[in-house]
């Protein structure tokens, strides 16, 4: 007789992840939930939302009846995460806090806790994402022996586990995804990758899982919650006025508190202008942030807002090596976003 498969599954107060577990309970796995308390401030009104997240992932593994169990990454996640982020504005970059959540937070505090302090077989979560495991597969990783030194790279690439694409392609978050390593990858089950949002409510509703299933979907970045973002920046960076000018005639339109508040092809709200303007480049040594109008061109059409090449910093690379035609041809054909739900664009990646 197998021993049951212990999955541990990282429950956030929402309905996805809630789902996720009971899947998980219904293929007849030991399923144990965890709440991870990332970040730990008020909101606008003097309310942690934290905390009312907390208690609806206590109430499903009730509804459930499976074991509850909560763990702060706070400090981590200032470091990992809050503290990048601060430093990529600061570059004038626009990070994106999710996936480097995910990569040091959820996929790694949280994995290495599952595996080493509660004996898990495997990790779940709600993403919407599929990889080339099955579950079987998965809890076999267990007692895969990976050899030592030179050999084990050879051996991570000729069986490294894929990324798949859910099969909800407005919902897909491999994007989110895209930095989780591989080790991690290898021990962790996607129970959502094959069913769309719509079916996961009906099943949320067919479940007793109605206090989930009411709340808003939580969008955007998580630590900002509804405050004005740049209000909320502005309390951890040191303002630097500087103005808009427009790349058309050099004329200066108005002020702003910091080159870094704004991201390349962001609308800009500028004081007193009734038409839209977009951020084409930014002056970091003269704090100084160019715009175009886009009157003259039909909606966001302006060349100026249009780049095809790209200089990237290292990659990462899920399978842990370049793909063999890269490293062979020293150029590939791929897909590209920036942006999640952005549709993928056809590019040609050279090493």
């Amino acid at each position: 007789m197998l021993a049951t498969r212990h999955v541990v599954c990282a429950l956030s107060g929402g309905v996805d992840s809630a789902v996720a577990a009971l899947l998980l309970r219904r293929r007849g796995y030991q399923v144990t939930g965890i709440f991870m308390k990332n970040w730990d401030s008020l909101d606008e009104h003097g309310v942690c939302t934290a905390d009312k997240d907390c208690e609806d992932a206590y109430k499903v593994c009730q509804i459930l009846d499976i074991p509850f169990h909560q763990v702060s990454y706070v400090k981590e996640y200032w470091n990992d995460v809050f503290s990048d982020f601060l430093n990529e504005y600061e570059k004038g970059r626009t990070p994106n806090p999710d996936i480097v959540c995910n990569k040091h937070i959820k996929f790694s505090c949280f994995y290495r806790y599952a595996l080493n302090n509660l004996g898990a077989d495997a990790v779940a979560t709600g993403h919407y994402a599929r990889t080339s495991l099955e579950d079987e597969e998965v809890f076999h990783q267990k007692h895969v022996k990976r050899p030592e030194g030179l050999f084990r790279n050879r051996f991570e690439v000729r069986n490294s586990v894929k990324l798949l694409q859910a099969a909800d392609s407005f919902k897909d978050q491999t994007f989110f995804l895209s930095q989780v390593s591989q080790e991690a990858l290898r021990r962790t089950i996607f129970p959502l990758g094959g069913l769309t949002k719509d079916f996961v409510k009906k099943i949320a509703a067919e479940n007793r899982l109605h206090h989930v299933l009411q709340k808003k979907e939580s969008m955007g970045i998580c630590f900002v919650g509804k405050r004005n973002f740049e209000h909320f920046i502005l309390q951890y960076l040191q303002p630097r006025p500087g103005k808009f000018i427009s790349i058309e005639d050099s004329t200066v339109l108005g002020t702003h508190k910091g080159w870094f508040l704004y991201t390349l092809g962001q609308r800009a709200k500028i004081s007193g202008m009734r038409e839209p303007w977009y951020v084409v480049e930014k002056d970091g040594v003269k704090g100084d942030v160019l715009v175009v109008s886009t009157l003259q061109a039909p909606r966001t059409d302006h060349p100026a807002l249009y780049r095809d090449l790209l200089r990237t910093g290292r990659v990462h690379w899920i399978a842990e090596e370049p793909p063999a035609a890269l490293v062979r041809d020293k150029m590939m054909e791929c897909h590209f976003r920036f942006r999640h739900q952005m549709a993928l664009v056809c590019c040609v990646l050279q090493r």
